[in-house]
């Protein structure tokens, strides 16, 4: 379990300031938003900001990852009556794009300040990518279990997979356009797919 997901249930406090900050930085963007002015909105002292995530830096990549996994959970909804890993990957690359692109806080930052949240998905961005890869290695892993396929370590396609589509979502232009999804769908079908029969 994330350090998110365990905020989530275990402590109401940090519960709250996650939502204060989320909706914090959904309105204000990270660079105009302070651990003060989360507090007030949370209706705790700075004090206790500081005691439950440290700096603000962490505070961003946990408000981050409690969206990524309540993203996981809208995913598995959104392709779980597909019948093949096949269909569920190309499905869950365009629902994953478009997601990401109209999430107020994800899409939002990617447009108004992507200079900004650009670390926390690149080169700070390590907690987000392997929960994003674990995430995926589990369903993987399944999908081989449940169709009785040899037990090579999905991780490496999942990573892969996972990469694509971030690569995707920081830098949409492309001779693809991945804002239809009918191209997105077919891109995935074409190069993701095969991943899992490699």
């Amino acid at each position: 379990m994330t350090t998110a997901a365990k905020t989530e249930t275990e402590d109401p406090t940090a519960r709250r300031i996650l939502d204060a900050a989320l909706e914090q930085f959904t309105v204000f963007g990270l660079r105009r938003s302070s651990m003060d002015d989360v507090a007030k909105r949370a209706g705790v002292s700075r004090v206790t900001v500081y005691r439950r995530f440290g700096t603000k830096d962490a505070l961003v990549e946990q408000t981050l990852l409690r969206e990524n996994s309540r993203f996981f959970q809208r995913l598995d909804q959104a392709v779980a009556a597909l019948p093949t890993m096949e269909e569920r990957v190309v499905e869950g690359f365009v629902v994953a794009l478009r997601h990401t692109r109209a999430h107020p806080l994800f899409g939002g930052l990617l447009r108004l300040e992507p200079e900004v949240v650009l670390p926390y998905l690149t080169v700070h961005g390590g907690s987000s990518l392997a929960a994003t890869v674990d995430y995926l290695t589990g369903h993987l892993r399944r999908a081989q279990q449940a169709e009785g396929r040899p037990g090579d370590d999905p991780r490496p396609v999942a990573e892969l997979m996972v990469r694509v589509a971030v690569s995707f979502l920081l830098n949409p232009a492309s001779c693809i356009e991945m804002d239809d999804e009918d191209q997105a769908r077919a891109f995935a079908r074409r190069y993701l797919a095969p991943l899992l029969n490699a």
